[in-house]
């Protein structure tokens, strides 16, 4: 097969000529010696050739890199605007082609590799706890007590913490590649692709050292001023402002084909600023793993959370894609794959209207399917939706034909095992005599939702969604968060701990996956104020305490 090898810079911008008209022309190397960076076999010219990508580096010593936006707009061959559209569909693959599919984007760091005093020390309050440390110190090294809970007794009121709670490692190392670059390259403008994790606290803390939002998390454009913006064309937005020499960050739940795709264009650099967690990515993997051998991915997701976005996005690059937000949802599917002919068509398009990648066709796409998920849900619903629809094709097809057309190799495996993690030490908690239940992280964060489900479930009302220590107006009011199916969250003023409560008052505390151990500590500053100080034992005493466990 005859080979075209095209080179592209760090930048994703394309190798071209220009004539002295200013004029763009391609340029390519016919049947070169070095067969590195296999893109695809394309038709080019009329003819089948094996395109293979040369980056800037690597004896390219012609021609000069160009944005493809720029190529875009300006005077160009009819050779290279044909070019350009057969290499489009291709311009992610580009950018991560060096990838073999045993690589991740942004692998987690081991302990040798962590570098958390770049966040801890820049932000004290956000970032640390004394009392978080040490039972984290705890877990690590008594192993007899690793997975219990941890009460710290401060005399009127005692704390039952989870011995998981908090940070992940994807959020760790989000949050490290982010502090790392805005110190690492202090004269490049930064920008953050949408909030870099569902904080406020470390978004805010960010956005004070000069990184910038180009959109919201539910995909809004934004100014300078972090203002929405009506119309896209709007020059104030950022996304018209960035250019090749700035930096912009990929939050942790990853981005959608469609911003990647604006950021190359634009002559953003990709790989060594993406910071999506290897746990998203691994769902992408099994997905155009499934893909590849004919099945239709099934998303459990919440269709406007930004990883939903990503994966969903992602999926649609491979095959046949649909989002599932729960049970309920899976059961309708479940009735357009029974149904027949012009009622299938009618049914699918009644429940699940712009949850589907384009060109979708219930008739024929729903024949062999595979379900993957959001991974900050609650593992058991995944897992309640994974059965439900193995039932259904066992129904269907038989249970000798199940594995022709329901994939099990995840297994329900794709949720973040960190997030089950939190949740299974959550559920360890419930057992303690608690008179109330505090979960703190950011208001449209999901998995800190599925640990208030947890808890909710158990305490009712006496359950409580906050997201610091403000929510805590005083000792009998909180204000607890309401979690809606559209993404939003509303507000409701509720008694917190009763004047008369009988002493010592005992509160679960727990931390969604990007909650920071300082705001949990604030939390629990902000309650002990409200007691006498005669009725408190000190920090120091508590803490002596933690180190005689055993």
């Amino acid at each position: 097969m005859p080979t075209i090898t095209i080179s592209f810079d760090s930048n994703n911008r394309l190798n071209v000529l220009k004539d002295e008209a200013n004029c763009y022309d391609y340029f390519v190397i016919y049947d070169s010696e070095s067969k590195k960076n296999f893109l695809s076999t394309l038709i080019w010219e009329g003819k089948k050739y094996d395109f293979y990508i040369n980056y800037e580096g690597e004896n390219v010593q012609k021609g000069e890199y160009v944005t493809w936006e720029k190529l875009r707009a300006g005077k160009k061959s009819q050779a290279l605007t044909t070019l350009m559209d057969i290499l489009e569909p291709h311009l992610i693959n580009i950018s991560y082609l060096k990838f073999n599919e045993r690589d991740y984007i942004y692998r987690f760091r081991n302990k040798k590799e962590r570098n958390t005093q770049i966040y801890s020390d820049n932000a004290v309050d956000i970032y640390q706890s004394k009392l978080c440390t040490a039972i984290k110190l705890i877990r690590r090294t008594k192993e007899k007590i690793s997975n219990n809970p941890i009460t710290l007794n401060f005399g009127a009121v005692e704390y039952i913490l989870p011995s998981h709670f908090g940070f992940c490692l994807g959020v760790q190392n989000a949050i490290e590649r982010a502090y790392e670059t805005i110190a690492n390259y202090p004269k490049k403008t930064i920008y953050m692709l949408s909030e870099l994790i569902h904080n406020p606290f470390v978004n805010n803390d960010l956005n004070k050292r000069g990184l910038k939002y180009l959109q919201t998390d539910q995909g809004q454009w934004l100014n300078m001023d972090g203002e929405h913006i009506m119309e896209n064309s709007d020059p104030s937005a950022l996304w018209n402002q960035i250019n090749a020499d700035d930096i912009v960050i990929i939050p942790a739940f990853g981005a959608t084909h469609e911003d990647k795709l604006r950021l190359i264009k634009k002559g953003i650099a990709l790989k060594d600023f993406d910071a999506t967690c290897m746990l998203v990515e691994k769902v992408w993997k099994a997905i155009k793993e499934h893909s590849e051998k004919g099945f239709t991915t099934l998303i459990h997701g919440k269709y406007y959370h930004e990883e939903t976005k990503a994966t969903f996005s992602n999926a649609c690059n491979y095959g046949p894609a649909l989002i599932l937000a729960d049970l309920d949802e899976a059961k309708l599917l479940g009735k357009v794959i029974l149904a027949n002919g012009k009622e299938k068509r009618q049914l699918f398009e009644k429940y699940f209207s712009k949850r589907h990648s384009n060109g979708f066709n219930p008739d024929t796409d729903l024949e062999k399917i595979a379900v993957v998920n959001q991974t900050t849900l609650l593992r058991n619903l995944t897992i309640e939706i994974i059965n439900y629809l193995r039932d259904l094709i066992i129904q269907r097809f038989g249970e000798a034909n199940k594995e022709d057309y329901f994939w099990e190799n995840e297994k329900g495996d794709t949720l973040c095992y960190a997030t089950q993690v939190n949740q299974d030490a959550l559920r360890k908690s419930l057992d303690e005599n608690l008179d109330h239940a505090l979960v703190i992280g950011g208001k449209n964060s999901s998995n800190t939702y599925q640990l208030y489900q947890i808890c909710q479930k158990r305490f009712g009302d006496q359950a409580h969604y906050i997201q610091s220590e403000a929510n805590i107006t005083s000792m009998d009011s909180i204000t607890h968060y309401i979690y809606s199916k559209s993404g939003s969250a509303n507000e409701e003023t509720r008694s917190f701990i009763e004047l008369t409560s009988k002493k010592p008052v005992r509160i679960l505390i727990t931390g969604g996956a990007s909650c920071p151990d300082g705001i949990i500590q604030q939390a629990i500053s902000k309650i002990n104020g409200f007691f006498p100080n005669e009725e408190l034992r000190s920090m120091e005493n508590v803490l002596e305490d933690i180190k005689t466990f055993d």
